[in-house]
């Protein structure tokens, strides 16, 4: 019979009855692996049509979920109690592990060889200077996403993966990654600005 330990988390008498949480989920690996075959094909080919595709629904999505995370998910977690919020991690961060690192991808891929093929890393551009201003911006918020939200986010499944995992380690390493994703969000406004100013100019 399962227990309620100190720590909140709900603990069977052993390892064997609670399912293990597949870190990485198996089944969307193909589907990463097709976007991403796409992506290296439409470099390599200078499909404009393609890189604009890659890098709008990249940086889209990329903002979207950013946003939705920090300040929608975000505070619905802190209300949570600790079990509740180990059960919702276990059935979201999974996904987050493919999600996060493929949008970045195909966002910062897609954006840069844009860049080379429209002529706005050319230094006579009058694009250029709005450009170096995105790759510190973007360079800061792929440092987070792939440093620090990845980290927590494969941290956590671990730690739900023990045979007691510790409630208050994972509500550490939930707020890390939800407090990063809402950063993350708001300097994506200002690539929203700058992405804008160089379309229309």
């Amino acid at each position: 019979m399962a227990t309620v330990t100190a720590d909140g988390i709900s603990s069977a008498p052993t390892g064997a009855s609670r399912r293990a949480i597949q870190v990485v989920p198996l089944r969307g690996l193909p589907i990463v692996a097709v976007i991403v075959l796409g992506l290296i094909v439409s470099i390599a080919a200078n499909w404009r049509w393609a890189l604009m595709f890659y890098h709008v629904a990249g940086g889209g999505l990329w903002t979207g979920v950013d946003l939705f995370v920090g300040f929608v998910i975000g505070p619905i977690l802190g209300r949570l109690s600790i079990p509740a919020r180990a059960e919702f991690s276990a059935k979201f961060m999974p996904m987050m592990v493919l999600i996060m690192p493929t949008l970045v991808v195909m966002t910062l891929a897609a954006g840069f060889q844009l860049a080379v093929v429209i002529g706005n890393l050319d230094p006579t551009s009058v694009n250029h200077g709005w450009l170096v201003a995105s790759f510190v911006v973007v360079g800061v918020m792929a440092t987070i996403a792939l440093g620090v939200l990845e980290p927590a986010n494969v941290a956590v499944l671990f730690e739900m993966n023990k045979p007691r995992p510790d409630g208050r380690v994972i509500a550490r390493l939930m707020r890390r990654f939800v407090y990063s994703a809402g950063i993350t969000g708001a300097m994506q406004v200002a690539t929203l600005l700058i992405m804008t100013r160089v379309a229309t100019q």
